[in-house]
């Protein structure tokens, strides 16, 4: 009974370990140079919502990896709704949770980068002085960042591809992995 604890404690330590190393990873590509909006970190909060659950560290480690980069490419007063699109991200990860195949991520990834799209370009428009505070005001906000979204939707696409690819690689090549797809928690009720 005590090895068995111990064989399943290990593997939960070696799957947070590759989810980590694929959060560290989208924290040090951010701060990269890259195309505007073409980050690992919206594919990184499905990813952590799908392989973590409903869980602190679902939302932690992307937000985490987001503050990490905010401290190199700078603080915006804009900040509050992205991390809230993040936020909703993880949500969008949950929900396809026990879906993970190729149709129910695409339209997870979709999803993800629309919502991020609509609630980012409200702010834009909210908070700023460059469209008028109308209806037509916010409709062209959301007409100039079509572009952006573009941007977006490849690198969420790109970049979910490889995390869950490459977790189901390692997973391939360790099958008490691919059991494991329990969520990683730490047993404090977190």
């Amino acid at each position: 009974m005590f090895r068995k604890m111990n064989s399943a404690s290990a593997l939960m330590v070696f799957r947070a370990v590759i989810i980590l190393c694929f959060i560290l990873f989208a924290a040090v590509v951010r701060i990269l140079p890259h195309p505007w909006n073409f980050t690992p970190l919206g594919a990184l909060a499905i990813f952590s919502g799908a392989k973590f659950g409903r869980t602190s560290k679902a939302f932690l480690f992307p937000l985490a990896a987001l503050f990490c980069g905010d401290l190199f490419v700078g603080f915006h007063r804009l900040m509050p709704f992205v991390y809230l699109s993040f936020c909703v991200s993880v949500l969008i990860g949950t929900a396809f949770r026990n879906r993970q195949s190729l149709k129910p991520l695409s339209a997870a990834t979709f999803l993800g980068a629309l919502q991020f799209f609509l609630i980012t370009n409200f702010a834009v428009w909210a908070m700023g002085n460059t469209y008028p505070h109308s209806f037509f005001g916010l409709l062209t906000c959301y007409i100039a960042g079509i572009p952006f979204f573009g941007n977006t939707l490849a690198g969420d696409a790109c970049y979910a591809l490889l995390f869950f690819g490459g977790f189901a690689f390692v997973a391939r090549l360790s099958p008490a992995l691919r059991r494991s797809e329990a969520p990683v928690s730490s047993g404090y009720g977190d």
